[in-house]
């Protein structure tokens, strides 16, 4: 017997309201009819224009910059109209609320790194569950102690498995000469993890980060001399630490060719003219954040997420175990 909410629905803010589609198509069921939006002054409202009363309600919104009508939104506008369009729907009587989060921005302020330092992530979780928030969906916490910060239930995805799939592809016939390079010492658990799942070796890449948005390569542990290399992290900003990685591995390693993955592409300022210039044969994000549409990169390649996505819902919908998603 479910008791929380008599159907699912599935709504949306601007941040990637096409994931949200392509969950909704997977799901077999039709994306709610709202509108959210901004008044001239830039404040943010949401307007639902169907009974939500008793629903199983999943809010899907990345707190990431988006675009919209040509205009630049940032990731504040995301993270305010989720908490809008969770405070509607509470107070239309909602059964449930889930807040569908494919990528949690504020992740990288995690803890206080020197005196007087804001843990932002903390914040964020504090008025995700004030706003009415009964239970959260992400996928790939930049740090997994994020889930410690709520109240409420996490369910913290992982976007390891569609990798494994398109890289056992994709290497099927140079299997033996591929292996898996973590891009610092902080991802060694994540790389390793991954590495196993595609039976590869693994490499380190130890890098000495100076200030934000900033690193410089020192060494590399393994030996990649004459391999394929997938470099494998969580998200990718600026790009720099990413093309130091890699550029690092073919001068001083010796790899034959880099190939990198990450969950969220974020791939602000000059990311992508990087990604372009750089080393790396092509890098493979997943769909959590969508692609910039004003800039094409040819070695840039998106995974969609909405199967995976739409596979949690159900099991959240039905209570049963969302554990063979990790697998």
């Amino acid at each position: 017997m479910i008791a929380h909410g008599k159907d699912i629905k599935v709504i949306t803010g601007n941040s990637n309201p096409a994931l949200a589609r392509d969950i909704c198509k997977e799901l077999g069921i039709p994306l709610a009819n709202s509108e959210v939006g901004c008044f001239s002054d830039g404040e943010n409202f949401v307007s639902i224009y169907e009974t939500v009363r008793g629903s199983d309600v999943f809010v899907v919104q990345s707190t990431c910059s988006f675009v919209k009508d040509g205009k630049l939104s940032t990731v504040n506008d995301s993270l305010m109209e989720l908490l809008i369009i969770i405070d509607a729907l509470k107070r239309a009587s909602a059964g449930r609320i889930t807040a569908v989060i494919p990528y949690f921005g504020y992740a990288r302020q995690d803890r206080k790194t020197k005196p007087r330092d804001p843990i932002s992530a903390k914040l964020v979780a504090n008025l995700i569950t004030t706003a009415g928030a009964d239970r959260v969906l992400t996928m790939d916490l930049h740090a997994n102690q994020i889930q410690g910060f709520f109240d409420i239930p996490v369910d913290n995805m992982l976007g390891s498995p569609i990798f494994v799939d398109y890289f056992n592809r994709k290497f099927k016939d140079d299997h033996e000469d591929t292996m898996v390079v973590s891009p610092d010492v902080g991802s060694v658990a994540r790389a390793r993890a991954f590495a196993q799942k595609l039976n590869m070796p693994l490499a380190i890449v130890d890098k000495r980060r100076q200030k934000a948005n900033s690193s410089e390569v020192m060494n590399i542990i393994g030996d990649v001399r004459d391999k394929r290399v997938i470099l494998l992290d969580d998200m990718v900003d600026t790009g720099g630490s990413l093309c130091h990685a890699a550029k690092a591995l073919v001068d001083i390693g010796g790899a034959k060719d880099v190939t990198a993955c990450a969950t969220h592409g974020i791939l602000s300022g000059p990311a992508i003219q990087r990604i372009q210039d750089s080393v790396l044969d092509e890098v493979v994000f997943l769909n959590t954040i969508p692609a910039k549409p004003e800039v094409h990169c040819d070695k840039i390649r998106y995974i969609s997420v909405a199967h995976l996505f739409a596979e949690a819902i159900s099991h959240i919908y039905m209570e049963t175990s969302v554990s063979p998603l990790f697998v």
